[in-house]
């Protein structure tokens, strides 16, 4: 028989299987016993599926750091430039345009 058609009560843990399931995991849909889920974000999920989370959490946080270390190098190079290419073009100014007559 199909595990989708089977009710809970039928069902046996995945890691136990002498164990009868209280909870499927909504991210793998397997059924699990009260020792191999926790409470995450509200939800019931397995341990493994709790680490693949954090793994891809920690993965994105690295990502937002890098990428706002490559923002803020690009903002101050532009800024520099800015600030340069402004120096540049006032030493060019002759100096007869400060005179006062």
């Amino acid at each position: 028989m199909n595990a989708l058609a089977n009710p809970l009560v039928d069902q046996r843990c995945y890691n136990h299987p002498a164990r009868e399931a209280v909870v499927r995991c909504p991210e793998c849909r397997r059924f699990y016993c009260r020792e191999c889920v926790v409470e995450h974000l509200g939800r019931m999920i397995c341990a493994a599926c709790v680490a693949e989370a954090a793994t891809k959490e920690a993965h994105r946080e690295r990502f937002h750091a890098i990428r706002w270390t490559f923002f803020g190098a690009g903002g101050f190079l532009l800024v520099w430039l800015i600030f340069y290419y402004l120096g540049v073009m006032l030493a060019r100014v002759p100096s007869e345009f400060f005179r006062v007559t």
